[in-house]
């Protein structure tokens, strides 16, 4: 497996992070991130990727930036696609912004791509298959599925970074702790432990079928077996590891760049992580990934209030100051990268969330752009049969 990287790290570059700056600073605190997330990107625009060309992988990129209004992220990916040899007629069409006619493999692939950065819910199987039917591969399409959600990970990582430098350092002091009321389970609600269901929503246990084929264990790499392994205990009967260990290389890093994030230790407790989760994978109607982190949230904090609130309107929820602003700054990022700001992060400031803790709710919320992306297009949740 040829190994290439970069010497500059990207997310720092595009963000114009200098490296006195609290943002960068704080940033630096998460370095398995940084790495992970860099690591990332070097695999999946390795021109010895076996997945699509690098031409047609830059210009998946560069439509995402343009899709999603990210200014310095459609300038990086352009400069990119400049210093490529000639671009054929397709591309440069592609480049504008016009329908690439001449070119069926580059249409199926943009059109893959315009659904999953705009509104990955769409993405079914018919969709999907769109891709093999324009003659990509199993490892192709993985490879292509997981660059679209890199990049919707990347540019709000990139837009929250921008907005927490613009925001100001937060003194370096500790984050303010306000003392909540004992909590009592409210009367309309399951009790913890208990299945809630919401608007199509639940907290119940769910599986997951993959809609290509999967890795057939006898026939798989040395490479793809160790990636297995180290991702999860039981990611040898999952159709969601097997599915994506077709690109080994690409799942690795993802799953460092997932752990990081999910499980460092300090900043945003690992309750408001999940309650992040919980939030974006409603807001893309990811019924899988809510259904896990709604889990996660209520056996961290014994408690599904506002797990049900969520489910039922994401808008406004949350039982205090502090929940409200997690949530609002969830729903904004996932919605709007383009427009997040300075502004989108006062009330989570005013609620006592200091540099690193608003850097973390930045990574939750990112990593379920990616995650959601890969759930919602490549497979269907599948729900216990009735008893």
């Amino acid at each position: 497996m040829t190994l290439t990287t970069s010497t500059a790290d990207v997310v720092d570059s595009v963000a114009a992070l200098s490296n006195a700056s609290a943002a960068y600073a704080v940033r630096h605190q998460r370095d398995k991130v940084v790495t992970a997330t860099q690591g990332s990107y070097d695999g999946l625009f390795d021109p010895d990727l076996s997945g699509p060309t690098l031409a047609e992988r830059l210009l998946a990129a560069h439509s995402i930036a343009r899709l999603a209004g990210s200014a310095v992220l459609l300038a990086h990916y352009l400069e990119r696609l400049a210093a490529l040899p000639a671009l054929t007629a397709a591309q440069q069409a592609a480049i504008d912004g016009e329908a690439p006619s001449s070119d069926p493999r580059l249409q199926a692939i943009l059109a893959f791509t315009r659904t999953l950065t705009e509104r990955p819910v769409d993405g079914d199987q018919a969709a999907l298959l769109q891709l093999p039917a324009a003659g990509l591969a199993t490892a192709e399409v993985i490879a292509l599925a997981q660059l679209v959600a890199f990049v919707a990970y990347q540019l709000r990582v990139v837009a929250g970074l921008q907005a927490l430098a613009a925001l100001g350092d937060d003194g370096g002091s500790a984050p303010s702790v306000v003392a909540d009321a004992p909590f009592v389970h409210p009367a309309n609600l399951p009790k913890p432990g208990e299945v809630l269901r919401v608007n199509g929503y639940t907290s119940e246990t769910l599986g997951w079928k993959a809609w290509l084929p999967v890795v057939d264990l006898e026939q798989a790499t040395p490479a793809q077996l160790a990636v297995l392994e180290a991702s999860h205990p039981k990611a040898k009967t999952s159709d969601y590891y097997r599915v994506l260990v077709h690109q080994p290389r690409i799942l690795e890093e993802r799953s460092t760049v997932f752990n990081a994030i999910m499980y460092a230790p300090g900043g945003l407790s690992r309750a408001e992580r999940e309650l992040a989760s919980a939030v974006v994978s409603r807001i893309n109607g990811c019924v899988y990934c809510a259904s896990v982190h709604a889990q996660r949230f209520e056996q961290l904090a014994k408690r599904n209030d506002v797990i049900f609130q969520v489910f039922t309107e994401p808008q406004g929820a949350g039982t205090n100051a502090r929940e409200r602003a997690i949530v609002q700054a969830s729903i904004d990022l996932t919605l709007r990268p383009a427009q997040f700001g300075a502004a989108q992060l006062q009330a989570v400031r005013a609620a006592g969330l200091s540099n690193l803790e608003i850097l973390d709710l930045v990574h939750a919320i990112a990593i379920f752009a990616w995650a959601n992306r890969l759930m919602l297009n490549l497979g269907e949740a599948v729900f216990p049969a009735a008893a």
